[in-house]
């Protein structure tokens, strides 16, 4: 990732996003500013979805919801248009994917409601920071994110299991992590598991689910935080007639600071 990609301000990154310039990952991009994940459905699942949340806050921490119809929004960021400013977009019928595309203006429909969810990326500025190597930043790859056994409460017809992602942390630096991210609640705070994968159903780090594998050290331990691909993993399971997401890795970067959201 070149440094001028490193250096454009959230606005500018948008753009470069909503004209297919870039349609990549954007793990390590404006810094310091939060990022965030997308799931887009009709207004007749909207309430079920909206208390799948409220039940669910560490995988699924909304940062806003979006007028039924509207591609803007009114508190993350200005000068923005949902349907082209995330690098990659899922399209899900009846909890299959059926295809991934690069803008949803052809899928746009006046009932869908648009939910902004907190990302984990957000906090990896914040783990810089504080000297806490960011293995994916460092290796250039999409954060490694598995699916588990870990049940989340349902809403409606809104069920299934969290989705994790992982960073390797050196074993000194372990609790610090935990106190720079238990900060951020709403984009997923501290860690759901420390350092036993199997415990939460993963069989084996160097296979995602969603995003690249990475390095994991000798002296390094795995540390799984919530993840809001959970949604994605609830939409296969739940099977609802359609829904958009963002493809994992390839988020929303808005107009808010990191600093803006801690502890709320």
């Amino acid at each position: 990732m070149s440094d001028d990609l490193k250096d454009l301000s959230p606005v500018q990154l948008r753009h470069l996003i909503r004209s297919g310039q870039y349609t990549d990952n954007t793990s390590g991009l404006a810094p310091g500013y939060t990022q965030a994940n997308l799931v887009i459905l009709p207004k007749s699942l909207a309430y079920d979805f909206l208390l799948f949340t409220q039940r669910n806050p560490k995988p699924c921490p909304v940062l806003e919801v979006s007028d039924a119809g509207s591609k803007k929004l009114t508190e993350m960021a200005t000068d923005i248009d949902l349907a082209n400013d995330f690098p990659k977009y899922r399209i899900y019928e009846k909890g299959e994917l059926i295809q991934e595309v690069t803008s949803i203006d052809d899928y746009w429909r006046d009932d869908l409601v648009s939910f902004i969810i907190g990302c984990s990326f957000s906090f990896e500025s914040e783990l810089l920071a504080a000297g806490i190597e960011v293995r994916n930043i460092t290796e250039n790859v999409n954060v490694p994110m598995y699916d588990t056994n870990i049940p989340l409460k349902s809403a409606g017809e809104f069920h299934g299991n969290m989705v994790v992602s992982m960073r390797p942390i050196p074993q000194n630096q372990v609790v610090q992590a935990v106190k720079v991210t238990n900060a951020m609640p709403k984009v997923h705070g501290a860690p759901i598991q420390i350092g036993d994968p199997e415990y939460i159903g993963i069989k084996d780090l160097n296979d995602p689910d969603y995003g690249d594998a990475v390095t994991i050290k000798d002296d390094e331990v795995p540390v799984f935080w919530p993840c809001g691909v959970t949604p994605q993993n609830v939409i296969m399971q739940t099977k609802p007639d359609f829904v958009i997401t963002h493809s994992p890795g390839h988020m929303l970067v808005t107009d808010v600071k990191n600093t803006e959201l801690k502890y709320m």
